[in-house]
């Protein structure tokens, strides 16, 4: 072992040394299996200063070379480079490696939207060992940490903090949960074009459309096309408008948006001056998601079924977690159950849970003990369908990042459909929100459980076409084929 770890006995159970790492490097004579070998990243910008302290504290406790800052480090090309090691490593005889490959887990520490990105990076790789991943929350919302157990509140960044935080990730379980592929076009009317979305103006998981296929229907003339994936949640109307208000005025005046109460508190204020708890003339009914756009959902394979939309907000959930640790979903009584069959929100079941609210009094519900929004459905499936209407634009949010849509002017139609991709390994504490399907509490039947080969079309599963976006998908490098997991 390097001098870099060999003062921390301690941590070497994390440990990946050098020669895996850098392939220049020579081997350092390390003997002992990790017993939970880690890949660190780390958004240095999340949680104001937060993230920085953080990365300065991991890679003061383990090998400098397996924490990476996010942004000088594309996670791609990262985990490209490590998988082909050890890959070609494991190929020629070497145990450690071929034992790093089996039990690495991955930590990435920034807001719900860096995590989605690692999540679509992961997905999109096709690596032959997809490694489970646990989520450090340094965002504003941190529903994808909290939903997992991992908390709300931004950790400590001091040796002991993060000791104690990566103890719970070698402890943690593995559960499966649901990926979501998002497909949105815009087409463009002859003499008034629906303007296309700047690059930069787009979430982490949203990418400009690039042809997989020849064969790939996504890709068609007179469109702008983007696509790409979330895991937590999508959601469209006035919550996505505060959620831009406050990430615009973040980006202006990053200073002020340190610490994470008055974040929270701002975002409050925030909903209040955009008509979230009462509509300003600025914001009239004509205005509302209701007055903009189609929504249909396929309950049932090959069947579209129209939704009766509320006024100001629509959400299409994954995991029990919304705006901060709120359930929109609930949990339904047995008897609405039955009458409307619907099923609990288990993370890995293939279905969304569609939910709305009307304005911020109706959010406030979600305080109370059993509170949750309207329900909509329960779907396989979704579909948003938008043509002319008073507005120019509206808003989206997708895992925390939010955008500001543009909207047809004249003949044009924006298009926006949901499916479901496959699924990601997510690492969880005991007692965390998420329920799996497959978990000891779980029903033994579920009627509407998500069967991919009869809701999705022979085309549509075509190994070239499953892709979000995030990156290119991975091939080793030469001869080596990969080996999958037993």
């Amino acid at each position: 072992m390097t001098d870099d770890c060999g003062s921390k006995e301690v941590l070497k159970e994390y440990y990946i040394p050098d020669y895996i790492l850098i392939p220049e490097a020579e081997r350092d004579g390390v003997s002992f299996i990790p017993e939970c070998p880690l890949i660190v990243f780390i958004n240095s910008k999340s949680g104001g200063q937060l993230g920085r302290e953080l990365l300065v504290t991991y890679r003061a406790i383990l090998n400098k070379n397996q924490v990476f800052d996010l942004e000088e480090n594309a996670p791609e090309i990262v985990l490209q480079k490590l998988f082909t090691s050890l890959e070609t490593l494991k190929r020629s005889g070497d145990y450690l490696a071929g034992e790093i490959l089996k039990r690495l887990r991955i930590l990435v520490a920034g807001g719900d939207g860096t995590a989605s990105w690692l999540l679509g990076v992961i997905c999109d790789l096709k690596l032959p060992h997809p490694p489970p991943v646990a989520t450090v929350p340094l965002g504003t919302g941190n529903n994808l940490p909290y939903s997992f157990g991992w908390g709300k509140k931004n950790p400590g960044t001091d040796r002991q903090s993060v000791e104690a935080f990566l103890n719970k990730v070698k402890n943690a379980k593995e559960i499966k949960i649901d990926s979501w592929h998002i497909v949105m076009k815009m087409k463009a009317a002859t003499n008034d074009l629906c303007d296309p979305i700047a690059p930069l103006q787009l979430p982490y998981t949203l990418h400009a459309f690039k042809r997989v296929s020849q064969v790939d229907t996504h890709d068609t003339d007179g469109y702008h096309t983007f696509r790409g994936g979330f895991w937590n949640y999508f959601s469209m109307g006035m919550d996505a408008q505060v959620s831009y208000a406050f990430h615009s005025q973040r980006k202006l005046h990053p200073e002020r948006f340190r610490n994470q109460l008055a974040n929270q508190k701002t975002y409050l204020r925030l909903g209040c001056q955009q008509g979230w708890f009462c509509a300003p003339i600025s914001h009239p009914s004509s205005h509302n998601i209701a007055q903009l756009t189609k929504v249909s959902v396929m309950k049932k394979s090959g069947k579209w079924e129209d939704l009766r939309l509320p006024q100001r907000s629509i959400v299409c959930l994954n995991l029990p977690s919304f705006s901060g640790g709120l359930n929109p979903w609930g949990t339904p009584s047995g008897k609405k159950s039955n009458e409307r069959d619907l099923t609990p929100p288990y993370v890995d079941d293939g279905l969304l849970e569609v939910v709305g609210f009307r304005d911020g009094w109706h959010g406030l519900v979600l305080l109370s003990p059993n509170g949750h929004g309207t329900r909509l459905a329960q779907a396989h499936r979704v579909r948003f369908e938008f043509h002319k209407g008073a507005a120019k634009h509206t808003y989206m949010r997708i895992d925390g990042e939010p955008w500001k849509q543009p909207l047809p002017a004249d003949k044009g139609t924006v298009s926006i459909e949901i499916s479901h991709f496959g699924q990601v390994t997510m690492l969880a504490t005991p007692g965390c929100k998420a329920k799996s399907f497959n978990g000891p509490s779980s029903h033994l039947s579920h009627p509407n459980r998500f069967n991919t080969s009869s809701a999705i079309s022979d085309d549509e599963n075509r190994e070239e076409r499953r892709k979000f976006g995030a990156s290119d998908t991975f091939r080793l490098p030469g001869n080596i084929s990969p080996t999958r997991p037993s």
